[in-house]
């Protein structure tokens, strides 16, 4: 069941798109002209007298900065200070076995909850959540390392063999390298591009509008400010594919926002949202090139939607999948705790979601606070005692707020 298909007929360069939206729920209005008569490429490809006006390297950058950290995340001789300074890299520190990532002035913590719309004015919020990554780096060198080679049980950090690999939980049987991994999905890259690149407060800050109307590019650089502000809420999602440009060939190619678009693509139930996402991006980029900023305002509607969809599709499967895995008799703890632990990270990212045509997320950071609360509120050991009826609750609530149903997620 293809429930996401654009659309958008390209001919000759030449778009078509009636910019609607299927989900009844939600007000995306059509565009006020819907025939798009302006070149739409075929590629995420643009230039400018010969030269590419694509650019996002710093995204990319931080994607691998939070690749190397997830893959030092499960090696038990690395310190608080090792993980620490890859979340919150200082210029010219060695860090990293890439030395251009050492040599960069970028980092994974400064924009972690750091967009103009939710963040700007909410220092409060930002400090809470920094506050929940780094608590999740330093437990796991605290609370987990020192047990690397004891066997977890309820309320003992330690390690758990489900038959095809062996996890490292907390005393609630949370890894917190999942949970890590998965909350940055959210803070970091949804965070970037629905409440920042995508927000007309940045997109059409100070004289944007106008030099972008001019083609009034950035001192030495081909691209507008308008056009760089897109191509990096682009970078966020596709940094590290091998053909950028187009990246659908190859999703996957991170561990982060990336894998999870695969991820959802795959389910035929979702069949299609990686393209709507795509192609909307692609439109969208076409409009600022022409000038047309209602269409371009109509696109960022369609990712904003779409990415939030991502991000609640992969709660819900995680949270039933760690259910199927607790069931019967002999129960794969392993399992069920690794795809739970992926649940919370999920749950986690969906206070950085956003609604479209609107300023708030699916769901607000109490409303989370509140599922993970209840995720681990069954008994005193967390995720050793959680019941199918709170896994099944949490979905049905999530879900509850999207066109589609658990059934559909779980598969």
């Amino acid at each position: 069941m293809n429930k996401y298909l654009l659309a958008l007929t390209a001919v000759a360069g030449l778009a078509i798109t009636s910019c609607s939206s299927e989900d009844d729920n939600l007000d995306l209005s059509p565009c006020d002209n819907c025939t798009i008569d302006f070149e739409v490429p075929d590629s995420y490809t643009f230039t400018r007298e010969g030269s590419s006006t694509v650019s996002f390297d710093g995204q990319t950058t931080r994607i691998k900065m939070g690749q190397e950290l997830l893959s030092n995340f499960n090696v038990p001789t690395n310190t608080v200070d090792d993980l620490n300074g890859m979340f919150a890299h200082v210029e010219g520190d060695s860090n990293f076995e890439e030395a251009a990532l050492n040599e960069s002035d970028k980092s994974i913590r400064s924009k972690v909850a750091a967009s103009a719309d939710f963040y700007s004015t909410n220092a409060t919020d930002q400090a809470l959540i920094r506050a929940d990554l780094d608590g999740f780096i330093s437990a796991q060198v605290s609370e987990v390392f020192p047990n690397w080679e004891v066997a977890a049980e309820a309320g003992v950090a330690g390690q758990l063999a489900d038959g095809e690999s062996t996890r490292y939980v907390n005393a609630n049987g949370l890894e917190y390298n999942q949970m890590f991994a998965k909350s940055l999905i959210g803070a970091l890259m949804t965070d970037q591009i629905l409440n920042n690149y995508l927000s007309t407060a940045v997109l059409d800050e100070a004289e944007n509008i106008t030099n972008n109307d001019a083609d009034i590019v950035e001192e030495g650089k081909d691209y507008t400010t308008m056009e760089h502000k897109w191509d990096e809420a682009y970078g966020y999602a596709y940094g590290l594919n091998t053909d950028q440009a187009n990246p659908n060939a190859d999703l996957g190619a991170d561990s982060f926002l990336n894998e999870y678009i695969e991820r959802a693509n795959a389910d035929s139930d979702f069949e299609g949202i990686a393209d709507e996402i795509f192609d909307a991006y692609k439109l969208g980029r076409a409009a600022i090139v022409a000038k047309d900023y209602n269409v371009r305002n109509q696109q960022a509607e369609i990712i904003k939607e779409n990415i939030s969809k991502v991000i609640a599709i992969r709660a819900i499967y995680y949270l039933q999948n760690g259910k199927t895995k607790l069931e019967g008799d002999n129960p794969n703890f392993g399992g069920a705790f690794h795809a739970l632990s992926e649940a919370y990270g999920f749950i986690y990212s969906l206070q950085f979601t956003r609604k479209p045509n609107s300023s708030d997320p699916y769901f607000s950071k109490d409303e989370v606070d509140t599922f993970l609360t209840t995720l681990l509120a069954d008994g005193e050991n967390g995720l050793w005692n959680v019941e199918a009826a709170t896994l099944d609750t949490i979905s049905d609530d999530i879900a509850a707020r999207f066109d589609f149903t658990v059934e559909e997620a779980a598969e």
